[in-house]
């Protein structure tokens, strides 16, 4: 690896150019997809309201129009951020606030649109180019060309588009992802230096900044903490298993962001135990999945994804050809590189994935919205694949390179054909149980003068923030809390009722002397619209 070239002149034009191509992705159409149920509830969280109070004013058996739901959807004047901290420790303490605060700020500038909320995510995504570069640097030492593959693969992974745009602090987790493995490996590296030399004096400077970052990266999400874990694995392993000056200053840089953590670990632990002992213990809509099946389809989206979910045949046919390519490059990187490097890779790609794999095999599937929790193995899996393919590209064989020239004329097309796709869809895989809003509202949308009912069980109250922002201005709500039956008034052409159970639906065609004719279902839920009976004749 000492005698990698630098990138030939086309390949860096070429980088560039992906580079530019993939920031332009990130910005465009923002507001074109649904805006899901999970990313209401992100709204929801920086509004600062909690969930009891929503239903207490707009589910409470009145007619609303869709402006009802603004000012529960983003920053407002009549709640602070300490409220939208308190509302998170009091009813999601697995979503740390780091990320909503940032967002309640970014609000406060910009506005409470789905454009505003969603450029806060494309704005941060910027920060993986130079964070990757500084990861590539640290583990290869080469100063251009494995870095620049993988910045440009990033740049056009639509896997990486996905959460460029999405009002969830996913994208931001993988900056941190980035921060505290390439300071780990910083740190590790003065640390065997320090054997040769007797001071570095930034030696101590880059300790804290790994201490920092795994704090902030907890701060996000809890899943980091398996990340942590991670470069726990690799620090021991380097060491040979002894407790060496190296892993005793990492153990030390550990603790010190774990103990910046404790506040907001002990709320959680706080929520688990009152989980435990509670009685109400409410279940949410999931769907498992296959575990091979998703891992593969997982693995394809890295590089290619027109929305697998609706083109089975496509997809099948494209899995195997970037499942031999994945395994390749892991062969060729250990077979190249200095354990050191690979093992890392290794690490980052399998320890914080095993959380979910292994429960998935036992359970018999996996559930379909634990995509985000990969992305660790999404960025172990680049960096792998940039390894192989920069250096093929600029050491291997006239005859060989020309091989590689099409495998990463491959990989780009398929890349920006995905990012093309995506750029331009108005609901995606990652929409989970809004998939098919888009659907939905525009059956409600036909109608002249429509009310929509529901209640607030199960997912029907995220789902109607998402509907609502697909709805016309003439489309009102009728919204009840506990099942109640609606008052439904007069002067509505079509009612339709979103999601009801069995017995509040025959309670209500009981009442209304009325049938109901299933107008939408999936495997979410069901759409019903409200007719009078005809009279015997």
């Amino acid at each position: 690896m000492r005698h990698l070239k630098f990138a030939p002149s086309w390949l860096r034009y070429l980088i560039i150019f992906l580079l530019l191509m993939g920031i332009s992705f990130r910005f465009f159409n923002l507001d074109g997809k649904v805006y899901s149920h999970d990313e209401t509830y992100t709204s929801l969280r920086i509004s600062g309201y909690t969930i009891t109070e929503v239903k207490k004013q707009i589910f409470n058996n009145r007619v609303i129009a869709g402006e009802s739901f603004a000012q529960f959807q983003g920053a407002n004047p009549e709640k602070n951020l300490n409220d939208t901290i308190m509302t998170l420790a009091k009813e999601d303490s697995y979503h740390p606030p780091l990320y909503y605060i940032i967002a309640r700020f970014w609000m406060q500038i910009f506005g409470n649109s789905v454009t505003a909320i969603r450029s806060l995510s494309a704005c941060i995504s910027l920060l993986v180019f130079p964070c990757v570069y500084w990861l590539c640097r640290e583990l290869f030492n080469v100063p251009l060309s494995v870095p620049s593959v993988a910045i440009a693969l990033v740049a056009i992974s639509p896997i990486q588009l996905v959460y460029a745009q999405e009002a969830q602090e996913y994208i931001l987790w993988l900056v941190t992802i980035l921060l505290s493995s390439a300071s780990l490996l910083r740190a590790m590296r003065l640390e065997d230096e320090l054997l040769k030399e007797r001071q570095r004096p930034d030696l101590f400077a880059i300790w804290s900044i790994y201490a920092v970052t795994l704090a902030i990266s907890l701060y996000i999400f809890l899943w980091s903490a398996f990340v942590a874990v991670a470069h726990g694995i690799y620090a021991i392993v380097t060491a040979k298993f002894q407790l060496t000056k190296t892993v005793k200053t990492y153990l030390l840089a550990s603790l010190v962001g774990f103990l910046a953590f404790m506040p907001w670990i002990t709320v959680v632990i706080g929520d688990f135990f009152q989980f435990l002992i509670s009685a109400d213990k409410t279940t949410t809509q999931s769907s498992l999945m296959p575990i091979v099946p998703f891992l593969l389809m997982q693995l394809s989206r890295i590089f290619f994804d027109v929305d697998l979910r609706s083109d089975n045949y496509l997809g099948n046919s494209i899995i195997p050809i970037f499942l031999i390519l994945v395994g390749y490059s892991i062969y060729f990187l250990c077979q190249t590189t200095n354990y050191k490097i690979w093992f890392f890779l290794m690490a980052l790609i399998v320890v914080p994935a095993l959380p979910l794999i292994v429960p998935g095999l036992i359970a018999g599937g996996i559930q379909s919205s634990t995509e985000a929790y990969f992305i660790p193995s999404y960025l172990g899996i680049q960096v792998t694949i940039a390894y192989l393919l920069a250096t093929q590209l600029a050491n291997a064989s006239v005859s060989r390179r020309s091989i590689w020239h099409i495998i990463l004329a491959l990989v780009i097309i398929c890349g920006l054909i995905s990012c093309k796709v995506s750029s331009q869809a108005e609901t995606w895989w990652n929409k989970g149980i809004s998939y098919d809003h888009p659907q939905v509202a525009q059956i409600i949308n036909q109608a002249a003068h429509p009310l929509l009912i529901s209640d607030a069980l199960n997912n029907n109250y995220g789902n109607i923030f998402s509907l609502s922002y697909l709805l016309e201005p003439k489309v009102r709500f009728l919204l009840v809390n506990n099942q109640k039956t609606p008052k439904i008034p007069n002067g509505y052409t079509d009612v339709f009722l979103f999601n009801p159970s069995d017995t509040w639906r025959e309670t209500i065609e009981t009442k209304y002397k009325s049938n109901t004719d299933i107008v939408y279902s999936d495997k979410y839920y069901s759409v019903w619209k409200l007719t009078k009976r005809r009279s015997a004749e």
